[in-house]
């Protein structure tokens, strides 16, 4: 019987810094901080902080779970290059898991998962007892009347500390099979405007 590992999941793809510990299959806690800006000085920090409280160090983590979004661009970057340079750090997995994914964990299917992108759009990804179709943005209006026409449960939005505890079982169970590295998957183009300062590096 494999031991209880360490799981540690993270997301900062809204106006949030979220967090949760698991230990095996319990939550240890999930904590979060809302904030529009910031996440990329206050992450590191918050994780710390939680593995002080619950006794451990990083090396004892055997699998880290970062959320990749669809989210805010620069946000889902600085989750996106923590959780690669903590996995190559710390020689364990890093397991990138969607919102949208998270968001239909645990759910009945079918499922309608949406997520507000502003700007009257919203990020939707459907989920049947057989699979999942592939994310994408649309107007409200028409997501809102496909899920009507087609009578299609919805789930939108949950608390961050939820997320992150969703992202980290998520992680968790997929942790022994091959993954890819976690990459931000985007839905939108980033705004034309470039930031006043420039985002973290994603590491190869």
């Amino acid at each position: 019987m494999q031991a209880k590992r360490w799981t540690l999941g993270f997301d900062t793809s809204a106006a949030h810094c979220a967090a949760a510990l698991l230990h095996g299959e319990r939550l240890i806690e999930a904590r979060a901080e809302d904030m529009p800006k910031g996440q990329a000085e206050r992450l590191m920090p918050l994780l710390d902080e939680m593995l002080a409280r619950a006794g451990i160090g990083w090396r004892d983590l055997a699998v880290i779970g970062v959320g990749i979004g669809p989210g805010n661009f620069t946000g889902v970057r600085i989750s996106v290059s923590a959780a690669r340079g903590l996995a190559l750090a710390l020689g364990i997995p890093a397991v990138g898991v969607s919102t949208l994914d998270a968001l239909a964990a645990g759910q009945p299917r079918p499922l309608r998962a949406q997520i507000d992108a502003r700007r009257d759009e919203v990020y939707v990804q459907d989920f049947t007892a057989t699979g999942a179709d592939a994310p994408q943005m649309m107007p409200r209006a028409q997501a809102d009347a496909e899920a009507a026409q087609r009578h299609m449960p919805l789930r939108e939005g949950i608390a961050p500390a939820e997320l992150a505890t969703a992202i980290a079982r998520l992680a968790a169970a997929r942790a022994d099979t091959p993954q890819p590295r976690p990459a931000p998957l985007y839905l939108r183009s980033a705004d034309a405007a470039p930031p006043s300062d420039p985002p973290p590096v994603i590491l190869d």
